[in-house]
């Protein structure tokens, strides 16, 4: 009675084993690749593998992060695969559905991936006002990491009128991607949801990150509102520092009175060179 009793149990094990494994397909076929599982999940391929063909079962931690990415309980991963299939197909009703060329995004954080591990950090903007003709903005940008994108906050401070008094504060949210040896920011602005700006930089590839320079693509805060570019420099603060510090020198400057170093002026300047048809970066 008892071999034939532990015999029943391994029968058991090995059916909810199986019961798991189909039902762990059937979910992933609700999803573009199981590639795509696993890099949602952060689960090592191979090791994923292992619990598809049912040679390794996950830990009690592992299978928790599983049910809560497919939106199950564990009890109900082990179900018959028909009743199995009812479950996801209701919880993928009630999900929302995805924007259109949502994998067009994912693939341009894919194709960025590891590039941006460098430029991970805070950075003063310089670049000619678009508001304030014949003054510089000093803004503070962090390029950050989460998940498998790469992000961006951005900061500014620009006078309500030209004799730099009250001010107004922007801030803007963007994403960030590495496209053949080009870094490419785009961001909208958070407060007013005024204005997305563009910013496409040449990479540095020195031992230590100093400087990124390029061009900007934006709305004038101005009344008018007019769409202008302009050359841009982004100077490396360090993955840390002093925000407070970093925030209160950020504004509106006067190049004749503020000193800014020689050699950004020089390439932010939005001056129309000889031979260049159309409006171009200036070299370092």
């Amino acid at each position: 009675m008892v071999v034939r009793a532990l015999a029943s149990d391994v029968q058991e094990v090995h059916a909810s084993q199986v019961e798991f494994c189909e039902n762990l397909r059937l979910a992933c076929g609700f999803f573009r690749s199981v590639a795509e599982v696993c890099r949602k999940l952060e689960i090592n391929r191979a090791q994923f593998n292992r619990y598809l063909n049912g040679t390794t079962t996950p830990s009690a931690f592992i299978l928790q992060k599983i049910c809560d990415f497919f939106g199950v309980e564990p009890t109900e991963i082990y179900l018959p695969r028909e009743q199995f299939r009812k479950i996801m197909e209701l919880r993928q009703e009630k999900r929302p559905t995805l924007m259109p060329y949502s994998e067009h995004l994912e693939r341009l954080h894919q194709l960025s991936q590891g590039k941006f591990d460098r430029y991970l950090g805070y950075y003063f903007e310089y670049y000619n006002s678009m508001t304030v003709y014949g003054r510089v903005i000093r803004g503070l940008i962090r390029i950050f990491k989460e998940g498998d994108g790469v992000y961006y906050q951005r900061f500014e401070r620009v006078p309500r009128a030209a004799k730099l008094g009250e001010v107004y504060r922007y801030k803007y949210l963007g994403f960030a991607y590495f496209l053949n040896d080009r870094i490419f920011l785009v961001d909208y602005e958070t407060i007013n949801g005024s204005e997305i700006t563009q910013t496409v930089l040449f990479p540095d590839y020195k031992k230590k990150v100093q400087r990124l320079s390029g061009l900007t693509l934006g709305v004038s805060s101005g009344n008018q509102r007019p769409i202008a570019c302009a050359r841009i420099v982004l100077e490396y603060l360090g993955e840390t520092i002093d925000l407070r510090k970093a925030v209160r020198r950020c504004g509106i400057l006067d190049p004749k009175v503020t000193e800014i170093d020689p050699t950004i002026l020089r390439v932010i300047d939005n001056s129309v060179h000889i031979n260049h048809h159309h409006f171009c970066t200036l070299p370092d």
